[in-house]
């Protein structure tokens, strides 16, 4: 791994996505948009705190999942990742610069959704730096599932198609409709082999609890791992070029 060819990569995916309104509209301000509309339409009332609180891992995840998935897919369309790969840049440095630009963009999208949850009303027991940490987990894996997406999506309709087989299942089963435990066997099972219950997990200890300790290493943990292998998934299946 060459840090030099990964920060040149992770520069050019950043200047590309700074250059796109359209874009950094979807990723800072449509999370943090619906979360406070979701507010008033629950008045500010303890449902908000219950609901919005899980609400605050899920839109993160899936803005992010579509937004790598369509970029990537885009970066194949376009012949740009061929011809990066005719070049020294191997495809591990190229996802790494890939998943180093995305998340300094999820940053700041977890600092204003987050930011706005609280300022709209949202109650956390928990510290504020523990919340960033969630969201935050929880947009870097939307980013490792998006760039694994993407090299299975021949066009951006299609990407953007594999948002309910990836998003819609884990949104059921996360913990948002029902509680997990009281699913049948079965679908707890099939949920916690589901990284987004595992995000919810942990914003829900973030909300619960003043003090943080194993019952949030152990959910961010998870995460991390199970983000970390889709990445090393994306990175042995990416294609050079949509046929």
């Amino acid at each position: 791994m060459n840090p030099t060819r990964t920060l040149a990569t992770a520069g050019r995916v950043l200047r590309q996505l700074v250059g796109d309104p359209r874009t950094m509209v979807l990723l800072l301000g449509v999370p943090a948009g619906l979360l406070a509309l979701l507010g008033w339409v629950y008045e500010f009332s303890g449902l908000y705190d219950r609901v919005g609180a899980v609400l605050l891992a899920i839109f993160p995840f899936t803005v992010m999942f579509v937004v790598t998935s369509v970029a990537t897919l885009r970066e194949r369309q376009s012949g740009t990742l061929e011809r990066l790969l005719t070049t020294p840049l191997r495809r591990g440095e190229l996802l790494a610069g890939y998943a180093l630009a995305f998340g300094v963009m999820t940053v700041f999208q977890t600092a204003v959704t987050a930011a706005v949850a609280v300022l709209v009303g949202l109650s956390f027991a928990g510290p504020w730096w523990a919340l960033l940490l969630v969201a935050l987990t929880a947009s870097s894996l939307g980013t490792a599932l998006g760039l694994l997406a993407s090299a299975f999506a021949r066009t951006e309709f299609q990407a953007v198609q594999f948002m309910p087989a990836f998003v819609l299942p884990q949104v059921l089963l996360c913990g948002l409709i029902v509680p997990r435990e009281a699913l049948p066997r079965v679908l707890e099972l099939v949920s916690t082999a589901l990284p987004l219950s595992h995000a919810v997990e942990a914003v829900t200890v973030v909300r619960d609890q003043a003090r943080m300790g194993a019952d949030l290493a152990e959910p961010l943990a998870v995460l991390a791992g199970m983000a970390l292998a889709a990445l090393a998934l994306a990175t042995v299946t990416l294609p050079r070029r949509t046929p």
